[in-house]
Parts: structure tokens; C-alpha cells; sequence
């Protein structure tokens, strides 16, 4: 048997591609690539109960000693921490870990937009038409996603920036634009993986998936909306921003528990421009890696 492809994604630092460090590949790959693991994955591994156990694990005092070799392991920058890690008391306190003021700062611009977190990213440059996602030829089916008819007519022909945050980043995301912040609306789900090893085989399960989405409001745009996709082990999703509240770019709007997520920032057709990089990688279906509060694009004259 050939060993499996690795997965690459450009990285915006480096200007290169690189090969992704995968937490649990191999139960990924069994999971989604093999018959008896399909069949598990469908009866208990997708199930919000299997998630929860493993989310109580990581909740636990025992998780502690995993964080060293996790740290190790994939060079996880220790000295962008607010908390030096031999403070956490457990492994998803480390995960959702605050870093420091200056650790992720705010590309300047009037009208720039700012990456939502750390992780990979992918432009779709309209909503109605298939794209390089994944796999050739697929496309995100609003109605589903959003579970709004009216909504997802508003945004058919809109844009979208999906970032692919993976267990190694700091799981903390923000809002990439200011504006007014909604109540999120929840629309419980099942918790398939969010990686490529998962996506690439069907895109529909981010419309399965557990999801939270939030309108935020802006005088010029209109809106735009902010999701957060439940995954495989991170069925925990905590906003932090109350409704209602004005927020500025890059204020904090939640976090992810542990595990592999997801966010979509979407907006109506005509009001995004992205950088460069993000469209160029997007376009030959390749994610880039980039962090958060670094410029993913621009407001469009």
C-alpha cells in the first residue's frame, strides 16, 4: 500500500508550501478512509456523546501531562502565552489558551478585514458557483448551512473565507470586521471531522455538523455573518462577546474547546476584496495558512 498523500498548504510567512502536522491522522484516515471505519464513524464516532467523553478527558487533571509532548511535538510557541504552561490545569485550559496583547496584532488599514484566528484558510469567491474546496467540484449549499431559506438567498451570490483552525493553533477567534453582534443562533448536529482527510470525501458535513451563526451588523454592508463549526472533539463552543454589544475588529468573540474547528465568515455579493495570496492559493485549491489579525482583504471600493 502507498503511503498516504501529505496534505499542503501555503504558508503566508514562509511563501511556501508545507506539509501539515496532523493530530491522530492515523484514526482520522481509518475513520474516513477505510469501510469498517465508516461504518464507526456513522454509528459512534460522529455522535455528540463521543465527543463529550473525550471533551471530559480534557477536562481532567490526568490530561495535564499531555500538554509537554503536545507542546514538543508540534513547536507550539510557548512564549506567546499570557500563562506559562506549567499553569494549566488541564489540557483544554491550555487549548483555549489567551496569548498576549502583542502576540497577534491588527493589520492597519481603514478598510482592511482581518483573518477571524489562526489556521488555514480558503476563499470561495462566489457562493453559487462549485470550487477547488476540498475536492473539484464541490460547493456549499446555503439553505442547508444556514438552515434559512431568506438568509441564504441573500447571501447566494456573496463570498466567503473558510478558516480551517487545526488542534496545534490557538483556538481563540475574533471579529475579522467591526460592527453590531448579534445573538448567535445554534443549530445542533452531528460532529464529523472539519480536516481535508474528512472533506475532501463529501463538503456536506458542514452542513451536518453542529454550528452557530451570528449576524453582525454594519451601516455600510448591511451584514455579514459569522459561523462556528463544531468538529469531532470540540463539540464545546463558548462565545464570549454578549448580543447586542459593538464590537471593533479583532475583539474576541468566543473560542473553541478542544479539538479541530472551523470558522465562515460570509459576505453579500460586491463587499469583500481579498489579499492577494488568499485569492492566488484559493484559486489552485490550495489553503493558506496565515494568523489572526493579519489581513485577510479588504473592504471593496
Amino acid at each position: 500500500m502507498n503511503p498516504p498523500q501529505a496534505l499542503l498548504y501555503y504558508d503566508r510567512y514562509e511563501r511556501d508550501l508545507k506539509p501539515e502536522g496532523i493530530y491522530g491522522e492515523k484514526p482520522l484516515r481509518w475513520a474516513y478512509e477505510t469501510a469498517l471505519g465508516r461504518l464507526c464513524l456513522e454509528g459512534m464516532i460522529k455522535r455528540r456523546w463521543f465527543s463529550r467523553l473525550y471533551g471530559r478527558w480534557a477536562d481532567t487533571a490526568g490530561s495535564a501531562k499531555e500538554i509537554a509532548p503536545f507542546i514538543e511535538r508540534f513547536g507550539v510557541r510557548t512564549d506567546e502565552f499570557i500563562d506559562h504552561p506549567a499553569t494549566f490545569h488541564t489540557f483544554n485550559e491550555f487549548f483555549y489558551r489567551r496569548l498576549k496583547p502583542d502576540a497577534r496584532p491588527l493589520a492597519t488599514g481603514e478598510k482592511t478585514i482581518s483573518f477571524p484566528a489562526d489556521g488555514r484558510h480558503f476563499y470561495l469567491p462566489d457562493l453559487s458557483r462549485e470550487s477547488h474546496l476540498y475536492a473539484k467540484g464541490q460547493r456549499l449549499k446555503l439553505s442547508r448551512l444556514l438552515g434559512d431559506e431568506a438568509l441564504a438567498a441573500r447571501f447566494a451570490c456573496g463570498s466567503a473565507v473558510l478558516s480551517r483552525l487545526c488542534p496545534t493553533d490557538y483556538h481563540r477567534f475574533h471579529f475579522p470586521l467591526a460592527g453590531e453582534c448579534g445573538a448567535p443562533r445554534l443549530i445542533n448536529g452531528a460532529l464529523y471531522s472539519v480536516n481535508p482527510i474528512a472533506l475532501s470525501r463529501r463538503l456536506g458535513y458542514l452542513c451536518e455538523n453542529k454550528r452557530r451563526i451570528t449576524r453582525v451588523t454594519r451601516p455600510d454592508i448591511g451584514e455579514y455573518l459569522f459561523l462556528e463549526i463544531g468538529a469531532t472533539n470540540v463539540g464545546s463552543i463558548v462565545d464570549t462577546c454578549p448580543p447586542g454589544s459593538a464590537v471593533g475588529r479583532g475583539a474576541e468573540k468566543g473560542y473553541f474547546r478542544f479539538g479541530g474547528s472551523m470558522t465562515i465568515i460570509m459576505f453579500p455579493e460586491g463587499v469583500f476584496s481579498p489579499s492577494p495570496d488568499l485569492a492566488a492559493q484559493s484559486a489552485v485549491g490550495i489553503e493558506l495558512y496565515a494568523r489572526m489579525g493579519d489581513a485577510m482583504g479588504a473592504l471593496a471600493e
